[in-house]
Order: structure tokens, then sequence, then C-alpha cells
């Protein structure tokens, strides 16, 4: 694994975080942790993506990894740990597989009935599927440590 390709992923997740904490108003002083929970999420897929984990493997991991992280985090973050799942999170949208599944959906309308139309759609389809699944392991991963860990007072306490 690359070590600069980790940093660079991981700067890019915090400055992505940052700035969809801004856009949801979340205040100066948790704008740290929201970078750090997007910093996170993208360093632990591309830790799983170079151990030869599978996308969508590596999307649940890391969106696991940053729920674990928020629920462990003391209570005076000063922001809804709600807000910080799902700034952490959103670096982790597969927005290029989504983006490649509409364009091969527009294709298809265009094309003449042909051989190529088969192929754009089961392509177009492909990358939709991927990115249902990866949309579905991320909250599912969010999710896990939510249910798991429950705040009793000021304790964490399994089920």
């Amino acid at each position: 694994m690359n070590l600069l390709q980790l940093f660079h992923n991981s700067v890019c997740g915090g400055l992505a975080a940052a700035g969809f904490g801004v856009l949801f108003n979340v205040g100066f002083r948790p704008l740290s942790w929201c970078a750090a929970g997007g910093a996170l999420a993208l360093a632990v897929r591309t830790i799983a993506l170079g151990f030869g984990c599978t996308f969508e493997r590596s999307s649940f991991l890391a969106a696991l990894a940053l729920g674990l992280a928020v629920q462990l985090l003391p209570l005076s973050a000063a922001v809804s740990r709600h807000a910080l799942h799902i700034v952490g999170c959103i670096p982790l949208i597969p927005g290029a597989f989504a983006a490649r599944a509409i364009l091969g959906l527009f294709a298809v309308t265009v094309q003449q009935p042909s051989d190529a139309t088969n192929e754009t759609l089961i392509t177009a389809l492909t990358y939709g599927l991927r990115v249902i699944l990866t949309i579905g392991a991320l909250g599912t991963g969010l999710a896990i440590p939510a249910l798991l860990l429950r705040l009793r007072g000021n304790k964490y306490s399994p089920i």
C-alpha cells in the first residue's frame, strides 16, 4: 500500500467532511471532529482496498470504524452523533459509480436496439447495483455500533 495515497485520501476525506459539516451548519469547533471522521473513514476504506477487499466490503468496514469512533466519543463533542455519522460517511458515497450508471441509462435511451445496447444496459445496471449495495453497507456499518453501544447515563453498556 502506498502511504502517499493513504495520506492523500485521508486529507481529501477530511476536507470533504468538513465542507459538508459547514453545509449542515455544524459549529466552527466541531468541524475538526467532522474532518477527523471523514479522514478516518477514507483511510479505513483505502487500507481495506489495499488488502484486496471489494469496494462494498471496504465501505462497510469504513462505516463500521466510523460508527465505533463516533459512539465512543465523549458527550462533550458539542455536535450530534447523527451529524457526525452522516458528515463522516459522505466522502464514502460512490458518486463515480452512480454517474456511470445514470450515463449508461441515458445512453440506452438514445441508442438504436442492438447488441451494444444490451452491453450498455448490463454495465449501467451493474454500476447501479454497486451503488445500492454500497449505500446499504454504509447504513449497516453505521447502525451496528449505534445499536450495540447504547447510552445509559454517561457510560456505554452493551445490550
